[in-house]
């Protein structure tokens, strides 16, 4: 392992867990929206709220970046995971706003199995930021996320098929891939923080 200085300062580590922590929540809420009882606008609101509250925790993370000497990884991983981070979150934000603003009365139910995708991405994530202060138990995490990430390809194929089966009406089809295409780049997003953390967790070993 190469000798690095450390900080002792690790609140690097705690915006990067309050950041995963964030998904957690936004992934409840999407999972929420597509509930047939749904408050869609008040679901929405909360997404919003959960949204810019994520936003600051990014914002205070660039802040600590720029204003600590010695990082405990290099600056750009760290920006790049934090933008990873509020990526995800975005992704998501944007799904509750399409279905909220585009009136979609009528889901596909395989949408859920994308939204089950995400929430497995989501609690693991959470899960392993913690370990990014001992670079330790991250393999199996980034192994794992690569594999829901490919289970969300395939689940992505499938509903476009059905989209394009001549079940939906035209306008229908063109509101609903967006919200499909949306949840497909909020799983990706995932992937691309995993490899993030494989990146850092080479470098660092």
């Amino acid at each position: 392992m190469r000798f690095r200085i450390r900080p002792v300062d690790t609140s690097f580590y705690d915006l990067f867990a309050e950041s995963a922590n964030h998904l957690v929540g936004g992934v409840s809420l999407l999972a929420e929206m597509l509930s047939d009882s749904a408050d869609r606008e008040d679901v929405a609101r909360r997404m919003r709220d959960a949204e810019h509250a994520a936003d600051e925790t990014t914002h205070e993370l660039v802040k600590k970046v720029n204003s600590t000497f010695v990082t405990p990884f290099d600056r750009e991983d760290i920006y790049a995971l934090g933008s990873g981070l509020d990526d995800v979150m975005d992704s998501m934000d944007e799904v509750v706003d399409q279905i909220f603003v585009y009136g979609v009365n009528i889901l596909p139910p395989e949408l859920s199995d994308q939204v089950t995708v995400l929430q497995r991405c989501a609690e693991l994530t959470a899960s392993a930021m913690p370990n990014l202060r001992s670079m330790t138990e991250l393999s199996e995490y980034w192994i794992e996320i690569n594999r829901l990430e490919n289970q969300g390809d395939k689940n992505h194929r499938r509903i476009l098929a059905k989209l394009f089966s001549g079940e939906y009406e035209a306008l229908e089809v063109l509101k609903l891939k967006d919200i499909v295409e949306s949840l497909e780049d909020a799983i990706d997003g995932f992937e691309k923080v995993a490899n993030t953390v494989e990146q850092i967790a080479v470098k660092e070993s």
